[in-house]
């Protein structure tokens, strides 16, 4: 559990300030291996760096999606605005985050199929 945690903190750092095509150019070579030697299912690994990366294209100082968010609504509502709207987006994105790495049968689990 350590190391996912400790996997999600460079990921949440790497994305306040990179693209994350190039985070996972980056690092998927070297947090691959290393999580396969700990027994991770690589499945639940790909939904969480997806997971750390959604949450890393919002927040600040860069938040690329909030930008995009800017320039399409314009000189109407300020950049500042924006960020403090994203807020309920990232808290609800940082508990879901904690619920797949507390439960990570979440990942697996196919609703209506018993």
């Amino acid at each position: 559990m350590s190391l996912l945690v400790s996997i999600a903190v460079i990921y949440l750092l790497l994305g306040m300030f990179l693209d994350p095509t190039g985070i996972m150019v980056l690092t998927l070579p070297l947090m691959i291996p290393l999580v396969e030697t700990h027994g991770f299912d690589l499945i639940c690994f790909g939904v969480i760096i997806i997971k750390l990366l959604e949450i890393g294209l919002i927040s600040p100082p860069v938040g690329l999606n909030v930008f995009v968010i800017a320039n399409v609504v314009g000189k109407e509502v300020p950049i500042d605005r924006i960020f403090s709207g994203i807020l309920r987006f990232l808290t609800v994105d940082v508990l879901v985050l904690i619920l797949l790495m507390m439960f990570p049968i979440i990942h697996l689990l196919i609703p209506g199929s018993a």
